[in-house]
């Protein structure tokens, strides 16, 4: 068969509106694996290698110390890693909001499963920050009024788990009943509005923490977690973390 009347049969037949039409009807794959089987190509790693150590210089840059390791896991209903990092979200972000909008953070709420990697007693890099918090979650600030936040506290009572908390002190007894909740200190008023701080994952409902969607305004404070606490990391020296009374059962 001569293959050059072949393809310019197969052209004029295109060219000229030819109404076969071709349909598919099978798709097939195969998973490759990656993993350190697989060669690099020399090339490119010598194009990026410069870019890599520039990038792991200012990953790897002693920021701070922590003079214990510290874990998620460590703690019932509240944890040292955790109050650290919601106390972070409090004293960075406080200032921006209040420079912003004349008003204060009333509480912080994260969640326990935010919390991606143990803060390892040692120096703090920015490579830290990364491995605690390797989502690009930015800090929002949420208008919820006083019977609202009773839905959050119920929540924090009944998920039974170390979920980061700032400015918000719960006591449960033995069964598991709310004792006491105060914000700041103080009775919660159900006829005042409170600022939640929190993250954009949990305001849509991430966590199942869909009372955020009872709020009456949204500020969003366009501070990523992370970024906050490389910053705190470069502020604070020396990180000692506790676990405290904050969220506590009475037995």
């Amino acid at each position: 068969m001569n293959y050059k009347y072949f393809i310019l049969g197969g052209l004029i037949c295109f060219l000229s509106s030819c109404k076969q039409e071709i349909h598919l009807t099978k798709i097939e794959g195969k998973r490759i694996e990656i993993n350190d089987a697989l060669s690099s190509d020399k090339a490119v790693e010598e194009y990026i290698k410069p870019y890599r150590k520039h990038i792991d210089n200012d990953l790897d840059s002693v920021l701070a110390y922590s003079t214990d390791t510290y874990s998620k896991t460590n703690g019932n209903l509240n944890t040292a890693i955790g109050n650290f990092m919601a106390d972070a979200v409090f004293e960075l972000s406080n200032p921006v909001f209040k420079s912003r909008t004349g008003n204060d953070i009333d509480m912080v709420l994260l969640n326990h499963g935010g919390i991606r990697s143990i803060l390892s007693k040692g120096n703090i890099t920015s490579r830290t920050a990364y491995e605690i918090m390797p989502f690009n979650n930015s800090v929002v600030v949420a208008e919820l009024k006083g019977n609202y936040i009773k839905d959050l506290i119920s929540y924090l009572q009944n998920s039974k788990r170390a979920h980061p908390i700032s400015k918000l002190n719960i006591k449960l007894d033995s069964n598991f009943e709310l004792i006491e909740a105060t914000i700041n200190k103080e009775s919660i008023d159900v006829n005042r509005t409170y600022y939640v701080a929190t993250n954009d994952y949990l305001y849509n409902g991430g966590g199942g923490m869909t009372f955020f969607k009872k709020s009456d305004s949204l500020y969003d404070l366009g501070y990523r977690i992370r970024n906050l606490l490389i910053d705190y990391f470069k502020k604070v020296d020396t990180l000692s973390p506790v676990i405290d009374d904050r969220f506590i059962q009475i037995k």
